[in-house]
């Protein structure tokens, strides 16, 4: 099946406001915006459709709220494919980053390990988890958790650590992405697939797996949690 062409100018809006920023924040967020995958799967799926409030964990420079916010105003405009649900009305949502990397939105700069989550009706966390340690990963899924209703949604993207060289490749770019921000060498903490699926559901979550890195050479996996 042929791939929709994105909006017309969904790309230059949402990351148009890190102009403002730097050159670097500009340049990261246009460049992750239009090869990263998840972006354009949470539209095109409507994976935070009818979700009021978001909660983005480890939100970084919280390309998910200017890029939700970009599609809203493409579809007001009737800018929009017809074959795509319409994107996510949040009456509110809200971003935890631990690091400062230039959001221009109004984000909650604290550890997700112990800020308080309050209420959310979704929970998105892009690449976060594996700078986490084992038992870490697992209060913060409770948490998670306590803050959604039943039926509530999680989305969890993770490196497949069952995937062999890309996998290794993965990791390789994370460090260097690291370094390159002056972070220095992380350790991270990560787990296949059935291990994360199995977390998800001591962690009370129902959850499927989605491939999540077409077009790269990464080894990414979107965990679609439901909470019971």
């Amino acid at each position: 099946m042929k791939s929709v062409t994105l909006p017309a100018g969904l790309l230059e809006s949402a990351s148009a406001p890190y102009r403002a920023a730097s050159r670097f924040a500009y340049k990261f967020a246009r460049g992750k915006l239009r090869g990263d995958p998840a972006y354009r799967a949470i539209l095109e799926r409507g994976l935070l459709l009818g979700r009021r409030r978001i909660l983005d964990l480890g939100a970084g420079q919280c390309l998910l709220a200017a890029w939700l916010q970009a599609a809203q105003r493409c579809y007001t405009r009737g800018d929009w494919p017809p074959q795509w649900p319409p994107p996510p009305s949040a009456l509110s949502l809200r971003a935890i980053e631990l690091m400062s990397l230039g959001a221009t939105v109004e984000v909650l700069q604290a550890d997700m390990r112990s800020a308080e989550f309050g209420a959310a009706d979704a929970v998105v966390m892009l690449d976060v988890m594996h700078y986490v340690a084992a038992a870490s990963q697992r209060a913060i899924l409770q948490r998670v958790r306590a803050a959604l209703p039943a039926g509530g949604v999680l989305l969890l993207r993770v490196g497949n650590a069952g995937s062999g060289v890309r996998f290794a490749y993965s990791r390789l770019v994370d460090k260097i992405v690291m370094l390159a921000r002056g972070h220095g060498l992380v350790t991270v903490h990560c787990r296949s697939v059935a291990q994360w699926a199995q977390l998800l559901r001591e962690c009370n979550f129902e959850s499927e797996a989605v491939p999540m890195s077409q077009g790269t050479l990464f080894a990414n996996v979107l965990l679609i949690a439901h909470a019971r």
